[in-house]
């Protein structure tokens, strides 16, 4: 599928920024004064931006609203829903650590846990979706969260995140393979996309039309293989082993810091190709796949 920018820059975001208010509502990380409006803000800034980031993609800035009135249906309201409870459940929290009150941390674990729920609610907008054999499998929440959890770690300092950077390096590339025969193994073809099936195996004779249309501009979107290979190293890499190097060598904040940036960089290169190499079953009946 064609990667559309607002999206990855949504997802990658907000999914560090949910990760690092996991962490710092679960106590792992109780800083005090300044250092707490720095920690608290960055994850706060985070996840804003990416839900900021997600409205470029509405088309219409009223449907907005319409994203939080389906929540018994769609994964999409529950994301909605579940940033916005869990924003608001964490700020007295941070409000505290900042400020010194003293205020009683259980919702921290409850705005944590909720943190960590909506990464998820992002996963399953993708995971529900058949008609992407590579998305409709158990590593796309896996590897939402493990990117939430892994940057949550790193941004949050913790003595971990090496462990957590090489297991999401691991799973990473399982996820490439895994993902390359999953169209394959999902059957779909053109007699099963048009029901003809059961009539022998139909072929194209003619496209549907000369010109083009939005579902070839945006659902069958393909990639050259050299320069996704070349990418998946980079996010296999940047994502997982880097930063896992970074941490032992460069001592301090500055470790962390720096592998929070490369992390970031091989998140966004491993998100660019989770939507371009999304094959979606439409493109049978154009003879893309």
């Amino acid at each position: 599928m064609n990667p559309a920018p607002s999206v990855i820059v949504f997802s990658v975001l907000s999914g560090a920024g949910f990760g690092l208010l996991a962490f710092l509502g679960f106590g792992a990380v109780v800083p005090a004064g300044w250092p707490a409006f720095f920690w608290w803000g960055l994850g706060y800034a985070l996840a804003v931006a990416g839900l900021l980031a997600a409205t470029f993609h509405l088309g219409n800035p009223k449907n907005a609203r319409k994203a939080f009135s389906q929540v018994r249906t769609s994964w999409l309201s529950r994301e909605a829903w579940a940033a916005v409870v869990t924003l608001v459940t964490l700020a007295p929290v941070a409000l505290s650590d900042w400020l010194g009150l003293g205020w009683w941390r259980g919702g921290g674990v409850i705005g944590g846990a909720l943190a960590l729920f909506t990464v998820l609610t992002t996963a399953m907008i993708y995971t529900q979706i058949r008609a992407v054999p590579r998305w409709h499998f158990w590593t796309t929440p896996v590897l939402f969260l493990g990117f939430a959890v892994t940057g949550g770690m790193i941004l949050a300092g913790q003595a971990l995140a090496p462990f957590a950077s090489l297991a999401l390096s691991g799973v990473l590339a399982l996820a490439f393979w895994l993902g390359d025969g999953r169209f394959a193994a999902a059957g779909a073809t053109l007699g099963s996309a048009t029901g003809l099936a059961t009539l022998g195996a139909p072929h194209v004779f003619e496209l549907p039309h000369t010109g083009g249309n939005y579902l070839l501009r945006e659902m069958i979107y393909v990639v050259g293989r050299k320069h996704a290979q070349r990418l998946r190293v980079i996010a296999v890499v940047c994502a997982g082993l880097a930063p896992a190097v970074l941490v032992g060598l460069v001592p301090g904040g500055a470790g962390f810091a720096l592998a929070g940036l490369v992390h970031l960089l091989g998140a966004f290169a491993a998100r660019w190709l989770f939507f371009a190499e999304a094959e979606h079953v439409v493109g049978l009946y154009y003879g893309k796949r």
